[in-house]
């Protein structure tokens, strides 16, 4: 047993620092079945404990930032971690505490997912944790992936409605923060494919376009920074994190897909 333990410790791992969802479908339950899908293992620090349904968000505990900062140090000294992605933060003091042990490793890739309201429309993040959000966390991170509404509140702007107002704002944040964004384009307007762009300080933009898909699904923001993170660990490009999460996405959803639409006709 000893000896099983010691070889799960050598594993690469990823450090998952993100909020419960009770529904199971987003949060940390998405990020560990991405993680899994990866062929790597999980490490965990909880920011909040949340009760929702698939519907709304119902309650919000926010845990005390000492605490999870001595999770987020657990992890590291039981673990391999080969990379980290970030999710649910809530708090100022949540940031803060996170930030403070990511500075003593810096040269594990960070992979944040700035997530700042539910699907339902919930509020996940306090006004005044943003400017905290941009100045302490975003720039130690290796890649940021902000939704357009997300990339908006960033940049102070009105959410962009194409793909060359989402180049602009993620251009102005990559220069910002010095560190990458992805804009993710999924609430670009209807009709258009799914474009998400990979913004670097002094690098050309490159594109990922998949075809959009139909119907609602909670969690996706979560299995994509999760899967850039897994790949991160494995030491692929961010180039080709980025595409092969996407595609990772898009497979997922798609088998999702088809089979409502075969219990729907059964």
């Amino acid at each position: 047993m000893a000896g099983g333990n010691g070889a799960m410790a050598m594993s690469p791992h990823v450090l998952i620092v993100a909020g419960s969802d009770s529904s199971g479908g987003a949060g940390i339950a998405r990020d560990v079945e991405t993680v899994s899908a990866f062929g790597l293992r999980s490490c965990l620090a909880v920011t909040a404990v949340t009760v929702q349904t698939h519907a709304a968000v119902e309650h919000i505990e926010h845990m005390p930032p000492q605490l999870i900062a001595a999770q987020m140090r657990a992890a590291f000294a039981a673990n391999m971690v080969a990379a980290v992605k970030i999710g649910m933060l809530g708090t100022t003091a949540a940031m803060e505490a996170v930030g403070s042990v990511l500075t003593s490793y810096p040269n594990v890739p960070v992979v944040l997912d700035p997530v700042m309201a539910s699907s339902s429309g919930r509020v996940l993040l306090q006004h005044d944790a943003i400017d905290a959000l941009m100045s302490d966390l975003m720039p130690v991170c290796r890649l940021v992936t902000p939704n357009l509404i997300e990339l908006a509140m960033l940049t102070g702007l009105t959410p962009a409605l194409d793909e060359g107002g989402a180049r602009l704002q993620g251009e102005a944040l990559s220069t910002m923060l010095r560190t990458g964004v992805l804009a993710k384009g999924g609430h670009a307007r209807e009709g258009l494919p799914a474009v998400d762009l990979l913004l670097q300080p002094d690098c050309p933009v490159l594109r990922f376009e998949a075809p959009r898909l139909g119907g609602e699904e909670r969690g996706t923001g979560c299995m994509l920074s999760s899967a850039i993170s897994a790949c991160l660990a494995l030491n692929a490009t961010l180039e080709a994190s980025v595409a092969a999460a996407k595609q990772y996405v898009f497979d997922t959803l798609s088998m999702s897909t088809q089979w409502t639409r075969r219990s729907d006709s059964g």
